[in-house]
């Protein structure tokens, strides 16, 4: 069985930083909930909230969200004043559902939030050429930015899903000093321009899209629902940086001799100094960037308890189990076998 068999396994997946597991916890501990025996329902030991380079898959992340609505009963999982009933959203959507275009849609949205009160919104603007979302949350309920970034991607996921194409942000300003998890930002927000320390948060986009019809009807939201919101905080990622469309190239390659960065950069028509210079300008390097796909693959297929450790190291690409040991520890902090216990199989 080679790795794009595996079960369950599907190579266009990334994986999740532990950090946003942590920060999403913030609220069920401000409401004196026992996490240990929360994250226990979703197959993640505590022990992993301590490995600063831990990640999981997006389906644990999904799971892991929507355990956090049903034992809080609320969508903003205790980060609020106010609990947001669970529906909420679902009613939103089947109230904007019927707009005609996207601007409309989204102006509606932001005047429901406001029903439940004034400490949170997120206001849509627009000028002549560019377009805004700016989530407006009290810093001092959301210290590790999770909520504010959460909003970010729903609103951003929700009005992509709205017209049926991915909407390529220009700029992302955050109203905070880049944080620790920044790197994570390529994957969920990547803009030619992203800056921190900056007066506010916001994401912009052309203003042309707010003019774009709605593409989706009754049945098709109905079907949306069955997993929204949490699947927009793992889906509608980007898929236009250089680094993507690396890993798409390499995705077919896990397992066998990866190509150079010379390889890499002919078939993408670009000469190696434009490729490195461009990567560089993405904070990555062509090493990193096989590294965290051989990293994600791993994890993944870790998550199978048919597969043997030499079954995994093989897989990924490594003909010495000890080399993946070690490689894997580099990545994520623990070893592959320990990162298995700590995800419930033994």
């Amino acid at each position: 069985m080679n790795i794009k068999e595996s079960e369950g396994f599907t190579m266009s997946r990334d994986t999740i930083s532990i950090h946003f597991v942590n920060a999403a916890l913030t609220g069920v501990k401000r409401l004196g909930m026992d996490v240990d025996t929360l994250l226990s329902h979703v197959g993640i030991e505590a022990e992993l909230l301590r490995q600063p380079k831990a990640r999981i898959s997006p389906e644990q992340y999904t799971r892991f969200v929507k355990m956090l609505w049903m034992v809080t009963q609320d969508e903003h999982v205790g980060f609020d004043i106010q609990p947001r009933r669970l529906g909420s959203f679902a009613i939103m959507c089947q109230l904007i559902i019927h707009a005609k275009t996207l601007g409309d849609a989204l102006e509606l949205s932001s005047q429901f939030y406001k029903l439940f009160g004034d400490e949170w919104s997120v206001a849509v603007e627009r000028d002549k050429h560019e377009a805004r979302l700016v989530p407006l949350i009290p810093k001092t309920m959301d210290p590790d930015h999770f909520i504010t970034e959460s909003m970010l991607m729903i609103w951003h996921g929700l009005a992509s899903w709205l017209i049926e194409r991915r909407i390529p942000l220009e700029r992302v300003h955050f109203g905070y000093p880049r944080p620790n998890h920044a790197d994570e930002y390529d994957a969920l927000f990547f803009a030619p321009v992203m800056q921190f320390d900056m007066p506010r948060t916001e994401i912009t986009f052309a203003a042309d899209y707010l003019d774009l019809p709605i593409r989706q009807d009754e049945a098709s939201l109905e079907e949306f629902l069955k997993a929204a919101p949490a699947q927009l905080l793992v889906k509608f990622k980007n898929t236009n940086s250089l680094t993507s469309r690396i890993r798409e190239v390499l995705k077919s390659q896990i397992g066998e001799e990866m190509p150079t960065l010379n390889d890499v950069a002919s078939m993408l028509y670009l000469s190696p100094q434009t490729l490195r210079r461009r990567l560089a300008a993405e904070g990555k390097s062509y090493q990193g960037v096989k590294d965290a796909l051989r990293r994600d693959a791993a994890i993944h297929l870790l998550l199978n308890p048919d597969l043997t450790l030499e079954d995994v190291a093989q897989q990924v690409g490594f003909s010495e189990t000890s080399t993946f040991h070690r490689a894997f520890k580099k990545w994520t902090g623990v070893t592959p076998g320990l990162y298995r216990q700590l995800h419930g199989y033994h």
